[in-house]
């Protein structure tokens, strides 16, 4: 894999930092600074003003705009939804003697940004050198609130350096910014006040009509006199600050923002119940918002937590990662989802994948079980709509979407919204692994059994019967891979749609056996036929599972062994990304795959394969990925790590944590790899950690990278908080909230509880 890493911050176990400004990197670095709480986000820009190169993105979770394509072919969509780029809440204008602060125009010096893990607070200080000698040191501060989700936090202090006199500011609430990727404002403005303690502005999207209310109030070091700014689509207040040498004034922004993606609420409604919250959050001491988010995140990495020793640079990636998964969602609104970039950057338009169930659950299971069960409760909150896509499909129960923000399919790719069938097998498999590691029954009987029998009738009605082997089977698809389009019986789908079958029925015979009352609610609700029970039977038993018997080698679809071979080491790499130098139809003309497709079931499903058969894929399939997705290399890792490939496990490690620290894609710009940060959690605790998920318990065979001291990583196993620690002769395990529980240890069964156990690493255990 040709990734090299384009270093340029500093390297530090609890902080992001970049000393000195760098306009080539400012995108990049406005995607690593950015904050978020799952309700907004918000990216690293200057709120000061920044005339070069920059996206200004303010981001809020479930808001989304329509664009409509207008196509003619049934079945293929005919509009979309996005995330769209909301209101600066943290515009600010900072003049001096006439001149205005901008980091592309202003002499700059002492340069400093500074992202802390443990307080939740991104910090940016500078000097600023005027034209006429004056130098003014200017430190601004923002948090987005982690218990407080509507809660935004902005401070700029000044501390005059050689002068005293006084600085003029304009801050305000924006809506007049643009979506890039439309070119213009989807923002039409309702009502705008700054008269009292709250100014405040309130504003709809062109197109859906979702609503956001913005405000703010203001304290300072030195009272204020302030006068309003109004023009379209902005409210803002003027004022002045005296300064004197040596001294630091400053001022604190606390605003609040309220949305409405659903239409729940009158205007007057929003607008009421924001000006509520902006006068309470006005009420704030910001000492204590600071303490309140510092007492947040030292709760967070005392339970979920990762130690490196021997690996700063890793230690500091895989903490930016943790970070990043709980300030894009901690399951505090049920319903939303994770998008590809999280709430980082409008590529991939705030779109949820079938990755969320795959590459973000487990990490939520393992470290936040109500953060797991919000995700699936998005998909049972977007049931209706998959069940409207499968009618615009020419099928029965429910098609989840490829790619969405509110449950309709927003994938404008018909390839990929048509033939990708795998992400209700996907809904299904988190549903099992939810269940299956919280024993959380009542989810299950309802929401999950409903979510189930109309996951089955999908795939029972979309599938058909082969003529010549008479097998069960999906035909026209695309696999997971991506570069093979439109192909019969890809074994993924296949397996995976067995998979689900196979857990409906069993689910809906538990439930005959122990809850009827909860089987004849949901059996009634969904209209659930006896005849479609031995029907999925049927389609089970009979499915079509292409594999080698010889080799054990399974074939990603018929025809697959047929294809054209390519040495994909023979491509040159300036013809990475393919995406942007082959042309499109070439991409599916070799056994070439872009990302593990035969792999991820044997993940997925791992106690299901031995480990010759593990060994036999992977010698196959891995000199055929190109490894185009980011999510791809974790699979490898964790695979190679099982089946005795050691140093293949560490190399496809090696920029998992750091994927966007060191832009080793050239793409952290457009926003972070959220999904492929989960996949960096995975990568240590399934693969260095051994762990596996999907059997009778929770079962773990560590090993120690042979550049790595010891590490260790936490895990909650039915409200067990169990600690595992690595390192070069043993392995500790022990529960840290007094509970205890049952795993399995290199095969051997074992109870954990506060005494705790150590075991021998074990011969052959030292990674290289």
């Amino acid at each position: 894999m040709a990734k090299v890493a384009d270093k340029y911050l500093k390297v530090d176990p609890w902080a992001i930092i970049e000393e000195g400004f760098d306009a080539e990197r400012n995108r990049t670095s406005e995607s690593i600074f950015s904050l978020g709480n799952e309700y907004m986000g918000v990216r690293g820009y200057a709120e000061e003003g920044y005339s070069g190169d920059s996206l200004l993105g303010s981001y809020f979770n479930g808001l989304n705009e329509q664009l409509d394509i207008g196509n003619p072919y049934k079945g293929i969509i005919r509009s979309l939804r996005y995330m769209v780029n909301a209101v600066d809440w943290l515009y600010t204008r900072i003049t001096l003697d006439g001149e205005q602060l901008d980091l592309a125009k202003s002499h700059i010096s002492d340069y400093v940004r500074r992202l802390d893990l443990r307080s939740g607070t991104y910090r940016r200080e500078l000097v600023w050198t005027l034209g006429n000698g004056k130098k003014l040191k200017v430190i601004f501060t923002r948090l987005v609130s982690m218990t407080m989700s509507h809660l935004g936090l902005q401070q700029v202090a000044f501390q005059p350096l050689n002068f005293s006199g006084s600085v003029d500011i304009c801050t305000g609430l924006d809506f007049g910014i643009i979506h890039e990727e439309r070119g213009e404002c989807m923002w039409n403005n309702l009502r705008s006040e700054g008269e009292g303690a709250v100014t405040a502005i309130m504003a709809s999207t062109v197109n859906t009509g979702n609503k956001l209310f913005s405000g703010f109030t203001l304290q300072s070091s030195q009272p204020l006199q302030t006068t309003r700014v109004d023009r379209e689509k902005f409210i803002g207040q003027n004022f002045t600050l005296e300064l004197t040498q040596g001294e630091t004034a400053h001022y604190t922004k606390l605003a609040v923002n309220c949305a409405d993606s659903e239409s729940s609420r009158t205007p007057d409604g929003l607008w009421n119940e924001g000006m509520e919250l902006a006068a309470t959050a006005g009420k704030l001491n910001e000492a204590d918002v600071f303490a309140e988010q510092t007492a947040y995140w030292n709760g967070i990495w005392e339970t979920s937590d990762i130690c490196i020793e021997g690996d700063p640079e890793n230690q500091q990636g895989i903490r930016f990662c943790i970070f990043q998964l709980f300030q894009t969602y901690h399951g505090d609104h049920p319903g939303f989802n994770i998008g590809a970039k999280g709430l980082t950057g409008e590529v991939y338009r705030g779109l949820a994948f079938w990755d969320t169930e795959s590459y973000c659950l487990p990490f939520y299971l393992f470290n936040n079980p109500k953060a797991a069960r919000s995700l699936l409760e998005f998909r049972y909150k977007t049931l209706g709509e998959a069940m409207q896509r499968a009618k615009d499909v020419d099928c029965e129960g429910a098609c989840y979407p490829i790619a969405t923000i509110d449950g309709t399919e927003s994938c404008d790719l018909w390839q990929h919204s048509n033939l990708q069938l795998h992400v209700g097998t996907a809904v299904s498999y988190g549903i099992w692994h939810y269940v299956k590691n919280t024993g959380d029954q009542s989810f299950l009987y309802t929401k999950g059994a409903e979510m189930l029998i109309q996951i089955s009738r999908f795939y029972a009605t979309r599938g058909q019967w082969g003529q010549r082997t008479g097998e069960f089977g999906y035909f026209g698809v695309m696999g997971p891979d991506e570069f093979q389009l439109m192909v019969n019986n890809n074994c993924y789908i296949n397996l995976m749609a067995k998979q689900s079958f196979e857990y409906t029925l069993e689910t809906l015979r538990l439930m005959k056996e122990q809850a009827p009352a909860e089987y004849a609610e949901v059996a009634a609700k969904t209209a659930l036929r006896d005849e479609e029970l031995t029907d999925w039977c049927s389609k089970a038993e009979h499915m079509r599972i292409p594999v080698d018997e010889e080799t054990g080698v399974y074939e990603e679809h018929d025809g697959f062994f047929d294809m054209p071979h390519i040495d994909i080491h023979s491509i040159p790499v300036t013809e990475f990304p393919l995406y942007s130098n082959w042309s499109y139809d070439r991409l599916y003309r070799y056994d070439m795959i872009k990302q593990p497709d035969v792999l991820m079931f044997m993940f997925l499903y791992s106690g299901q394969f031995s480990k010759e058969a593990k060994l036999a894929n992977y010698e196959y399939y891995e000199p055929r990925c190109i490894h185009e997705s980011s999510l791809s290399p974790s699979i490898h890792s964790i695979l190679a790590s099982e089946i005795g490939k050691p140093e293949e496990a560490y190399q496809f490690f090696e920029f998992a944590t750091r994927l966007d620290l060191d832009n080793y894609n050239r793409n952290t710009r457009e926003g972070l790899h959220t999904t492929s940060i989960a996949a960096a959690w995975m990568n240590i605790v399934y693969g260095f950690g051994g762990m596996r998920s999907d059997g009778p318990r929770l079962s773990f065979q560590p090993t120690l990278p042979e550049r790595w001291t010891s590490y260790s990583f936490q895990v909650m196993v039915e409200g067990v908080l169990l600690r595992i620690v690595v390192d070069k002769n043993k392995v500790t395990l022990t529960s840290l909230n007094g509970g205890s529980a049952e795993v399995i240890v290199n095969g051997q069964n074992i109870k954990v509880d506060a005494s705790g156990q150590v075991l021998p690493l074990g011969e052959g255990m030292i990674a290289g």
